[in-house]
């Protein structure tokens, strides 16, 4: 990162996730390390605050900046300031408590109000010509639903139509989840401190966040001293975990890979999980399915191999298979139970989706090679909880999926997130709301089934499959919209982001 992205603000993000709590404790030591202060940290962040503003709206004349009693609020002292000394209008209101504020705090306050600036109290009536906010009101520390006065002024701000610019994160989400604990502000940009928070990439965050922008405030080289903790992982990633293939390679070198699945009247999740397959460049696919599918199954991709599910297709198609992915259309009937009994004999790489999942949950099992890719509702009967528990914490429940079923985890949604049985935590930062329609997870099987049978470890297809099915869908949607946006559509454009070579 360059000195003048640390000293102001960058849009392209960095691939560290860090634990709100675990940043809020080290930052004193971090600033002590270098020998800067916290106070010229919270100068440092609202410059950068303040300059993202400029760049962004600089023909908005009148700037409200809304305070509250932490370090957002002493930024936001800072950014108005800034903004007044270049001649801009600026109106500011804070919620001021009775206990003392903290130092830093205090001293931007007071700065602020040195300078001729005013402070109006929470309960004042806005201008009617404001065409800016900045919300300074709550931070990182964040672990109950905003009360009053923070709860009216959030509701104030989503009631305006000015842009609104962030302070490390929309007050009143949740930094370590991504949860809406109660009102919250919706935010057109979020410019984030130090590190990328959780909460900013997972859960509700999209709803809330904007765009997201970040400064390192200086703390860059320090922070890299440190072992991250979580993975963000987007498309410019791709290029670590697929490799461009040998010139030489031939079918048998990229894998045979098996598909069950696609009961009676649910042939279109095992067709799409399988071409899926093909396009992730898996080297042989073969489909067992119900024999109603057979006939257009071939018709429609004349490149996989498909024969009717029974016990004896089954036993000889498992001893033919390097990887086996289940659970695309399976049913939760005697037809799939009985393939699924088979199947959880078989000690080669796997992968379980779908009903495979629903199964799991009625007779639990811990293995550790295979890949589980639930959603929240699959989740949570995984769990034996609500999904308002798997929502409530998203990084929790994969590691609790992981710990209680073993292997690897995707837990499925807005920034999906994959956990390895080595502590291994990752947020696909990619994909878009076009991604809510049937069959969008048979295409993400299908893409993770093919990347392990050309030899990815449980983790590396887990992530890379996930980056390659988002990326797909945000190149979708680029063209055409999120409304309307099919499963389907994705299966032309895999190809595109399996050759990291082309995605570039």
């Amino acid at each position: 990162m360059t000195s003048h992205c640390e000293k102001e603000y960058c849009s392209s993000l960095p691939h560290s996730v860090w634990p709100a709590d675990w940043l809020r404790q080290v930052e004193p030591v971090a600033a002590a390390s270098l020998g800067i202060s916290l106070y010229a940290l919270m100068l440092r962040a609202g410059a950068a605050a303040y300059a993202l503003a400029r760049d962004r709206y600089p023909s908005c004349r009148h700037w409200l900046v809304l305070c509250g009693h932490g370090n957002n609020g002493g930024d936001g002292y800072v950014v108005a300031r800034l903004a007044a000394e270049a001649g801009t209008k600026v109106t500011v209101i804070a919620c001021e408590r009775s206990r003392s504020l903290p130092p830093e705090v205090a001293t931007a306050r007071q700065i602020w109000l040195e300078s001729g600036g005013e402070i109006l109290p929470a309960n004042s009536r806005w201008p009617e010509d404001i065409d800016l906010i900045i919300d300074g009101l709550l931070g990182t520390g964040l672990e109950a639903a905003p009360r009053a006065p923070y709860e009216v002024l959030i509701e104030m701000v989503n009631r305006s139509s000015a842009p609104v610019i962030s302070v490390d994160i929309p007050s009143g989400l949740q930094a370590e989840t991504g949860v809406a604990l109660g009102a919250v502000v919706r935010a057109t940009h979020t410019l984030t401190f130090i590190a990328l928070k959780p909460g900013l990439l997972t859960g509700q965050a999209r709803d809330w966040v904007g765009q997201l922008h970040y400064s390192a405030l200086g703390l860059a080289d320090w922070l890299a001293t440190q072992p991250p903790q979580i993975q963000r992982i987007t498309g410019t990633d791709l290029g670590k975990w697929l490799k461009p293939r040998r010139p030489c390679s031939h079918k048998g070198e990229h894998g045979r890979l098996l598909l069950v699945g696609g009961d009676h009247g649910f042939g279109g999740a095992i067709r799409l999980a399988a071409e899926a397959a093909l396009r992730s460049g898996a080297g042989l696919v073969r489909v067992l399915t119900h024999i109603e599918h057979v006939g257009p199954l071939l018709t429609a991709r004349p490149e996989l191999m498909v024969q009717p599910l029974n016990d004896n297709t089954l036993q000889h198609a498992v001893e033919w298979a390097d990887v086996i992915v289940v659970g695309p259309g399976l049913g939760q009937g005697d037809w799939g139970n009985n393939a699924l009994k088979l199947l959880q004999t078989s000690d080669k790489p796997a992968l379980w989706d779908a009903d495979a999942l629903n199964l799991l949950a009625l007779h639990p099992e811990k293995r550790q090679n295979r890949v589980l890719t639930p959603h929240p509702g699959e989740a949570a009967r995984l769990l034996n909880c609500r999904t308002a528990d798997i929502e409530s914490d998203r990084l929790l429940a994969a590691r609790r999926l992981v710990e209680q079923y073993g292997g690897v985890v995707v837990l499925k949604g807005a920034g999906s997130l994959i956990a390895g049985q080595h502590g291994e935590l990752a947020i696909a930062d990619v994909g878009n709301a076009g991604m809510a329609s049937g069959g969008m997870g048979d295409v993400l099987s299908g893409i993770i089934g093919g990347l392990l049978a050309q030899k990815c470890s449980l983790y590396d297809a887990a992530c890379a499959g996930c980056v390659v099915h988002g990326a797909a869908a945000d190149y979708v949607a680029e063209k055409q919209g999120t409304r309307g946006l099919l499963a389907s559509d994705l299966l032309q454009v895999i190809p595109h982001y399996v050759n990291p070579e082309l995605a570039k």
